[in-house]
Formats: C-alpha cells, structure tokens, sequence
C-alpha cells in the first residue's frame, strides 16, 4: 500500500553511532561517531547497544539544536529480546515511545509512523530509527560467538550501528519524505538462517514494484534506490526478479544494497552485512548528506526485515519477510 503525505515532512537531521569494526565501513565517514569499544565502556553488550541508541538520537537533536524535551514521539526498535535495548533507551530519553519491530525493516517502519503523526498534525518533532549490536544479535540468532563456528559464505554480519532520523514539518532547506509503501508479509518458503538474502529478496522485489507501479514511475526516476542489507546474493537475486519482469539491464545501476557494499569487498564478512542498525546507518548518515549535497534528488529507500525469531527457527517454521520504503526528495 502507497501513502502520499500531503503535508511532505522533511527528514531534518541524522544520528548514526556505530562500533570499533564499522571503522572498517565505506560509510564510517559519514558517521557521527565510531567507538572503540564496542559496549560503550557499559558492563554488557545489551547497556551498549541502549547507550547507541542514546547517543544517536543526542547526534540527531543537536544538529537541530533541540532537547529532548522539544520531541513529541519516539519510535524506533531493534533484534534484541522485547527490544529492550530500544525500551530503555526510551526510559532514559525520557520521550514518548511507539516501540516497533519490523527487523531490518524497523529503521523505515518508524519513519513511516512519524510521517503520519506529523502529516495529522500531532508532531511538531519525532525521532525514528533501529539499532543492532553485533555480539548481542549473533548469540541469540546463530552460533553463540565464542563457540567459533565457520559461517557460510551466504551468511552476512550483524553491524553494531544505531541510526536515527529527526523527523518535522515540511522545510525546502531539508530532504522531504513524499510517499512510503508499507510491505506485505512475504513468505518463499526460505528456512536458512545463514541466507538471508535470499529470503528477504522477494520482499524487496514486491515492495518495489507496487510503490513504483502505483506511483506510475520507473526505476529511472530515482537517482539511487538503495535496499537495506540484502548482501551481495539477496541483491544478485533481487536484480534477476527485475530482470525477468522487464527492468533493462542499464537500469540496475540505479539500485544498490547498504549490506552490500557497507565492508566493501572484504571477504571476511561473507555476503555482506545486515542487522537493524546496517541500513538505519547508511540511509542516516551517507543518504541524507548526499541529498543535502545535491548529488541525490529523488531517492527510494527500501528496508527488509527477515521476521523470524530464535524460536521459530528452532520450531522448523521457515522465514517471512518484508520491505519497506520512503520516496525522499530534495529541491
């Protein structure tokens, strides 16, 4: 389904924080801060990823040179138990809270959700974004991380990143969020934790087709369409579904994937990475600055999210997914 919001609320500012290994990323330029400890001098990985949370949304609310107490809502969310990362990030911050899980979808899903409340006029300000901790997200999803367990080439690496988006009225001076199509429940029969691309690209496919043929656009009218950690095979596979349904070849250059590309082509990181905070990262920090750079006019971005949970794996249920996206422009 397709939203068009009336009003255009602007993106105003970005907060992206990540850990010592992102230092590695592409992208780290663009980042507001990288730690050298990946728990923020906290006791356990999970007060590390709160304290991410927190010094994101700092980085976004001084940029515009507001205080918490100035921030009608808050959404946000991450893969962690109940999020509770995100939930007492939320008790410090001290901001009304909308917890949200879409997984890797949460840093789009909660933009959408502040665009709604500022289009009918019940948010002057609201910060929206996800976050993920590497350690904290791999032990409860896959091997536990001193078991030392080789991943398949397939696997992609949880990012420890939070990104969060300031979110009010419409401004020419900012980056403006125009339409946003909120994702199906895609299920395709996929079971394997280690390939999540390949699970998550037929969301990406269905999102992006519904919100460019419902807005009577092709891929050509976007300068980048960008998807949130497909990695390198999810976005080989999302490529190939164009492809058969009618999108030319020179029209792919258009589309790139924040898991992707965010370790460059070092190996080591398999296919890719992912987690809440890759793509909430990339579309906060190396996005936004290169709209109000003039680079990017019109942007489509696209977060998926794998919904499975470490009981459902253990269950043997296979792995519904879904995409989000945000149409984002800049005068």
């Amino acid at each position: 389904m397709v939203i068009v919001f009336q009003s255009k609320p602007s993106l105003l500012a970005g907060g992206v924080v990540a850990g010592p290994l992102e230092n590695r990323s592409i992208f780290s330029q663009y980042f507001d801060a990288v730690y050298d400890d990946e728990r923020w001098q906290m006791k356990t990985n999970e007060q590390g990823h709160r304290k991410m949370i927190e010094e994101a949304c700092d980085a976004a609310m001084k940029k515009m040179n507001v205080q918490g107490g100035d921030i009608d809502y808050l959404m946000g969310g991450d893969l962690v138990n109940q999020m509770t990362p995100t939930n007492f990030a939320a008790r410090d911050l001290e901001i009304p809270f909308i917890g949200l899980f879409s997984a890797c979808a949460t840093s789009v899903s909660s933009v959408i959700i502040a665009c709604l409340l500022t289009e009918l006029g019940a948010a002057n300000y609201s910060l929206a974004g996800a976050s993920s901790q590497h350690n904290a997200i791999e032990r409860q999803f896959r091997y536990p991380i001193n078991y030392g367990a080789q991943k398949p080439q397939t696997a992609q690496w949880t990012v420890t990143a939070a990104g969060y988006a300031l979110i009010g009225k419409h401004s020419e001076e900012y980056p403006s969020i125009e339409a946003a199509t909120i994702g199906k429940s895609v299920d395709y029969g996929m079971d394997d934790p280690f390939h999540m691309g390949a699970a998550m690209a037929p969301a990406a496919f269905q999102t992006i087709q519904s919100h460019l043929q419902q807005r009577n656009q092709k891929i050509y009218h976007y300068d980048l369409i960008l998807t949130g950690d497909l990695g390198q095979l999810g976005l080989k596979l999302l490529k190939g579904m164009l492809v058969e349904n009618g999108v030319k070849n020179e029209e792919l250059t258009l589309l790139r994937d924040a898991g992707a590309e965010f370790y460059g082509q070092d190996e080591s990181f398999q296919s890719g990475a992912s987690g809440a905070g890759c793509s909430a990262a990339v579309f906060f920090s190396y996005v936004l600055q290169q709209m109000r750079a003039g680079s990017y006019k019109r942007v489509l971005l696209v977060a998926t999210g794998a919904l499975l949970s470490p009981l459902s794996f253990q269950q043997g249920e296979t792995i519904p997914c879904t995409a989000h996206a945000i149409e984002i422009t800049m005068k």
